[in-house]
């Protein structure tokens, strides 16, 4: 009985994060719009040679004589910055395994067909049309779904679509960021050295060790997680990766269950009503302040770590990382025109993955799961609901360019590809919206024949 508790106040704690995520992602989503179209304005103004060159200035960061960061701002950007946005997205899909929409084969089944559909059939595209050329270092990149984009492009839909499809949306995104990082790891890393990464598995394994010996305080996973991305910062591996591997360490049970939590409470309120709490300032009276430090501190320690890291990176990494990232990358000067982009191989394979593969991918594959019997579509939704999200998955944006920066090191391959990524990202938005729309209004004629 008690053990159901437990499980059930953990999962509760667990599903009000996941709101809160919901509607975080989906504001913070706007706010990327917005920052998109500074970096525009920006990379095509008279200041344009300013802005490049205040992001490739060096920032040095010296901790010791063998322990120093020389990067540029970015490279903090690309490099640091994003390697919590990783950790973010990596403890975001270890709460949906855990009491969301991947906690469960049956669960897990619709939206991970669709994300493999998702990442599968845009990459084929792109191949078909890049094969033996010099631009096939960029399949990955219309592989990728940008979740906060899309999120805030469903969110301004309001309650025209169901909120399972958000919700389905957001269990899609995160195991495409996943497959997004195996990408990167397996097909984007260089130039590798043994030695570092020795020493990365070194303090992998140490932090699964305090894991494992029940170590609860953030500080030491915070600390390792620090260490762990210096290591890969030198071993060729994209840094990144250290973001992912750090969150598979943190710990999901909280220092304090509901039952001791319960008990420890009862005895701290009871000796904190023999202090005369009526007639004394709580303020003024040692004794009465050190039983409301105990109640508070036992009240932290029962949040699981996983969660307490998750809300405190939630805003910032919706609403400063990613519109950091978003001025830092998107600001690609416009000079090259619309026919150039989509008659070469590269821009109309990344347009053509991003904005009809990407689609195409989820729908097929989610289609095939339910008729194969391993995936059910909710009640709730159509699969007009689907397609129409599959278009808004297209948005490939914060990954796409991330991929590209790591893809392509000429210049001129860079401005195609990202010029190609908004351009289908603007697509994938108005047709998956549209779509949507359609399919609201034909349910509120429906509606009213009946």
């Amino acid at each position: 009985m008690d053990q159901s508790v437990e499980r059930n106040s953990i999962d509760l704690a667990y599903k009000a994060t996941g709101r809160k995520f919901l509607d975080r992602e989906t504001a913070g989503g706007l706010l990327l719009i917005g920052a998109t179209v500074i970096a525009l304005v920006l990379g095509n103004s008279p200041w344009a040679d300013t802005y490049h060159h205040y992001l490739k200035d060096e920032l040095l960061f010296e901790l010791s004589e063998h322990f120093t960061f020389r990067l540029t701002l970015e490279e903090w950007i690309n490099d640091g910055l994003m390697a919590i946005f990783f950790l973010v997205a990596s403890l975001e899909l270890k709460r949906e395994i855990l009491v969301g929409e991947l906690s469960s084969l049956k669960k897990a089944s619709m939206p991970l067909l669709g994300a493999l559909g998702g990442m599968v059939v845009p990459a084929l595209i792109f191949v078909a049309l890049n094969v033996d050329t010099e631009n096939i270092a960029g399949w990955g990149i219309p592989m990728a779904t940008d979740i906060a984009y899309s999120l805030g492009i469903i969110g301004l839909l309001g309650q025209r679509v169901p909120l399972q499809l958000k919700i389905f949306l957001v269990a899609l995104a995160i195991v495409d960021d996943l497959g997004a990082i195996l990408v990167i790891a397996l097909f984007y890393s260089n130039n590798l050295s043994w030695l570092y990464l020795g020493a990365g598995a070194g303090t992998f394994t140490l932090l699964l060790l305090c894991n494992r010996l029940g170590v609860k305080n953030l500080f030491w996973y915070l600390s390792g997680g620090v260490a762990l991305w210096y290591c890969f910062l030198n071993s060729g591996v994209h840094p990144t990766i250290a973001g992912v591997l750090l969150a598979i360490t943190i710990p999901v049970k909280p220092k304090l269950d509901s039952k001791t939590l319960k008990e420890r409470t009862a005895r701290n309120v009871a000796a904190l009503e023999e202090t005369d709490i009526e007639n004394r300032d709580p303020f003024q009276d040692s004794r009465q302040r050190k039983f409301l430090e105990a109640i508070k501190k036992d009240t932290e320690n029962s949040s699981p770590p996983l969660l307490k890291l998750e809300n405190s990176l939630i805003d910032f990494n919706v609403f400063f990382i990613i519109p950091v990232f978003a001025i830092a990358n998107a600001g690609v000067k416009l000079d090259v025109s619309l026919l150039e982009v989509v008659s070469g191989s590269l821009g109309l394979g990344i347009l053509l993955g991003l904005a009809l593969g990407k689609a195409l991918g989820i729908s097929l594959f989610a289609l095939i799961g339910e008729k194969l019997g391993i995936a059910e579509l909710h009640s709730s939704l159509r699969w007009r609901h689907v397609v129409g999200m599959g278009m808004i998955a297209g948005i490939g944006f914060t990954m796409s360019l991330f991929i590209t920066n790591l893809a392509f090191s000429d210049p001129e391959l860079v401005k195609i590809s990202k010029i190609s990524i908004l351009l289908a990202s603007l697509i994938a938005a108005v047709g998956g919206v549209t779509m949507l729309l359609i399919g609201t209004v034909r349910d509120s004629h429906e509606n009213r024949k009946k």
